[in-house]
């Protein structure tokens, strides 16, 4: 299948990814119901770039029997620098997450990956990353990387570079908010928005959105995770603005190497018709403009 939609960045085929068994060394909680569980992979951590996700599965456990696809948070290295292992964070939601907030260090995890296409690596002046929700993981990693302080993945990825990195965060209230030191400690902008009005803007994180291309002059990207109601909005901004928007799709995964097809999304093709994607391999990043929402 031709991926007609992301003709900058190539998918991750089921044949490239890694699978192995790896070691907890920590498992933290960052906010109510939201963890981040961190695992030795020094073969997977060298390899994942921004937007890439890995097919979890608690290793020894037949129930749940189906890994489940989270997205890198970041990687994490030795004194060396050497990338040895990555971060995930995940709210807990059903048995497996339930399950995985109780893993201690030394219980291992069986990994799948690195799967997905990823964020595409481009020089914008300013980089304004949505975040719905969980929508924040995949987003200290991209903003770590446009800014120059980190790489990711293959030397050969390279081009990602931004004057400004802002991350407008929308939650439910302060007490879900996850990772917001991280986001401010390497250099990103952060807005926040929560539904109560615990904290921030008391509203939706599409209000800060507006805002902040109010303020925001020419060479702006946009990067969007979150509830898909969230981004329908978002994309509909871009457009309006004529702003060039990537989602990362959050549609259930089964397999996560394309062969179920339960994570299909409509994308619209170069000459106005529509087809379904794998979010899994084709995905699960997307150009806004593309998406049938």
């Amino acid at each position: 299948m031709n991926d007609n939609c992301n003709p900058l960045h190539a998918p991750y085929y089921a044949d490239q990814a890694t699978q192995l068994t790896a070691e907890v060394v920590e498992n933290v909680q960052l906010a109510r119901d939201t963890f981040r569980v961190r695992f030795a992979c020094p073969e997977l951590a060298a390899r994942i770039t921004p937007g890439q996700f890995v097919m979890l599965r608690l290793a020894d456990m037949q129930d749940p029997l189906l890994g489940r696809p989270l997205a890198m948070y970041d990687v994490y290295r030795d004194d060396s620098s050497a990338a040895v292992g990555i971060d995930v964070v995940y709210l807990v939601h059903g048995k497996m997450t339930s399950k995985l907030s109780t893993f201690k260090p030394g219980q291992r995890l069986e990994a799948w990956g690195a799967l997905g296409n990823g964020f595409p690596a481009e020089e914008v002046e300013h980089l304004i990353m949505v975040a719905g929700g969980i929508g924040q993981t995949p987003f200290v990693a991209l903003g770590k990387e446009y800014l120059g302080r980190q790489a990711y993945g293959d030397p050969a990825r390279q081009g990602a570079a931004a004057g400004k990195v802002t991350m407008c965060y929308g939650a439910r209230s302060a007490e879900y908010l996850a990772g917001v030191d991280d986001f401010r400690a390497c250099g990103i902008d952060v807005k926040i928005s929560t539904d109560d009005g615990s904290a921030g803007h008391h509203g939706l994180v599409t209000d800060l959105l507006s805002e902040t291309l109010d303020q925001s002059t020419a060479g702006v990207q946009i990067a969007c995770c979150g509830p898909e109601r969230m981004m329908e909005s978002v994309s509909k901004i871009a457009a309006e603005r004529n702003v060039p928007c990537w989602v990362s799709l959050e549609t259930p995964m089964a397999c996560g190497i394309g062969i179920c097809f339960t994570c299909v999304a409509k994308v619209r093709q170069d000459d106005g018709s529509w087809d379904y994607k794998r979010t899994c391999v084709e995905g699960p990043i997307f150009s806004a403009e593309k998406i049938e929402w």
